[in-house]
Parts: structure tokens; sequence; C-alpha cells
């Protein structure tokens, strides 16, 4: 992909919109309940099949802007590219690794590229 260059997330084919019902009186306190729910699978996830999630369990990503509780999207079936993050393995350790425009001079066993990074808010 080209530096500078935005990946757009298509708006999903589905209708959110809830339906609005012909009332009098007091709207009932349950009419949340009517409106169908985004799903995060269908806009984040473009190959299901190969594609996991991690929940980070410590700070050690904290360079990467990753702190513990945060969920990365992986998708293994990507090829990384420069300045793209990915999940790899070194023995029997997982590491985060960000891929430069040279190559590197180690070989790494890349597990999946990073696709989203989901925020933990947890205090």
């Amino acid at each position: 992909m080209e530096a500078n260059k935005l990946i757009r997330i298509e708006k999903s084919k589905i209708n959110h919109n809830a339906l609005r019902s012909v009332q009098t009186g007091f709207a009932s306190p349950a009419t949340h309940y009517a409106e169908p729910r985004i799903d995060l699978n269908s806009v984040l996830i473009e190959n299901a099949n190969a594609t996991f999630y991690v929940r980070i369990g410590d700070n050690a990503f904290k360079a990467f802007g990753i702190v513990e509780n945060d969920v990365l999207i992986i998708d293994k079936s990507i090829e990384p590219i420069a300045n793209s993050l990915a999940l790899v393995t070194e023995g029997a350790d997982f590491k985060i690794h960000r891929f430069s425009k040279k190559a590197s001079e180690t070989p790494l066993q890349i597990w999946g590229v990073i696709t989203y990074i989901i925020k933990s808010v947890k205090a």
C-alpha cells in the first residue's frame, strides 16, 4: 500500500435504521431495544477464516501504543508492508514487530498482521 493512502471502510449494506412506530402518549422506555446493533465483525473483518483476536495481558508493547487489556485484530492472510505491525514469534514468545521499508536482517516467523487495535479504557 502506498504511503498516506487511506483505506475506506465500506458502509454496511445492512440497514441499521430502526423503524419508528406511530404512537400517542408517552414513549415506551424499552424502545431502544428495537434498534439493531452494528456488527463489528462485518465492519472490521475482511477474511473471517484467517482473523483472530488477541487480548494483551501486560504493558510489554507500550512502545507501540498497545497496553494491557487492548484487543488486537490479527489477519493471517495479509502480507506485511512498510510501517505495518505484525505479531511474530521468537521461540515460544510472541512479539510485535513494525516493518520498515528495508528488509529485516533476521528472518521473522510472522503469525499475522495487526489490522486494528481496540483500545481499553479501563483504569
